[in-house]
């Protein structure tokens, strides 16, 4: 997608407010699953997200898979892999940790993947500057007196790397496949595979009216507000404006954690991922001056 000409500021603002409202959106759906841990578990909630997720998208983009090859089958299903895992990870994780570390943590996981495709050592250090945030996440505790739960930081990470191998695959399958019917249909994989882990955690919960209900919102909130959000905003956002703002959602994440969930966190916390909010910004400016300079060799560095 061809990013927005420079020089229009006033025609871009309401993209970036698009922009940081899909992050918002993307931490409401999870602070509102997070509402449904204590009735069906995170593994319910996942299958709820993914599984509704997957019906709407079907219904929206009803793909036409009979005239696809065995490449375009093989990319995704797995991307419903990487999607089930990801998603999987990142509900149990913040079950055991606040909405605003889980996220943090995640974050390592596409920030890795970003210094790994420049090749550039020197873009090393802004995953060292994450890192060293990731760290001092332990020492402001959980913001209720106590450690952080050591397994669910494992169960972030864990999401984050799944994070990275999803953009790796999104970007193949949007390559290969038109419109959004490989997502629609990794969905359906995904949603297939945790399915059986929330039947196994919730049983028949999982087909209550207030459950389902709540499914819905957190499906709309995590993909079809935020996927819509985004799509408009990236017709007028150039790409390095887009990325920095998406650099923001683990302090996003962390607001809605206080304000929707109670989780107040120390000032370390706080000051830690504000470290990682910055090392997630300069690697995207780094990474999009190196491709402007490499388009324009003959363009001065500012």
């Amino acid at each position: 997608m061809s990013a927005a000409p420079a020089g229009t500021t006033a025609s871009t603002s309401p993209a970036v407010g698009m922009v940081v409202g899909a992050a918002a959106s993307v931490q409401v759906g999870a602070a509102v699953a997070s509402g449904l841990f204590a009735t069906v578990g995170a593994t319910g909630a996942t299958a709820l997200r993914l599984g509704i997720a997957a019906v709407v998208l079907l219904a929206v983009v009803r793909p036409r898979v009979r005239t696809w090859t065995r490449r375009q089958w093989r990319l995704s299903v797995a991307f419903g892999v990487s999607l089930a895992a990801m998603n999987s990870a990142f509900y149990l994780a913040i079950e055991r940790i606040p909405l605003g570390v889980a996220v943090t943590c995640e974050f390592l996981g596409p920030l890795v993947l970003s210094a790994a495709l420049t090749r550039r050592a020197r873009d090393l250090v802004w995953v060292v500057l994450a890192l060293l945030g990731v760290l001092t996440l332990g020492l402001g505790g959980d913001g209720a007196g106590g450690d952080l739960d050591l397994l669910g930081v494992a169960l972030a990470l864990v999401a984050g790397a799944f994070w990275a191998g999803y953009v790796l695959l999104s970007a193949r399958v949007g390559a290969a496949l038109p419109g959004q019917s490989g997502l629609a249909v990794a969905s359906v994989v995904a949603g297939v595979l945790v399915l059986p882990a929330g039947l196994a955690g919730a049983g028949a919960d999982l087909l209550h009216p207030a459950v389902l209900g709540l499914g819905l919102v957190v499906a709309l909130a995590s993909s079809v507000v935020p996927y819509s959000l985004e799509l408009v905003a990236l017709r007028r956002l150039p790409e390095r404006t887009f990325g920095v703002l998406l650099s923001l959602e683990p302090g996003i994440a962390a607001l809605v954690g206080f304000l929707l969930l109670s989780q107040a966190l120390p000032l370390p916390s706080v000051a830690a991922i504000a470290v990682v909010v910055v090392a997630s910004a300069g690697s995207t400016l780094s990474a999009r001056r190196e491709r402007d300079l490499a388009t324009h060799p003959h363009v001065p560095g500012g």
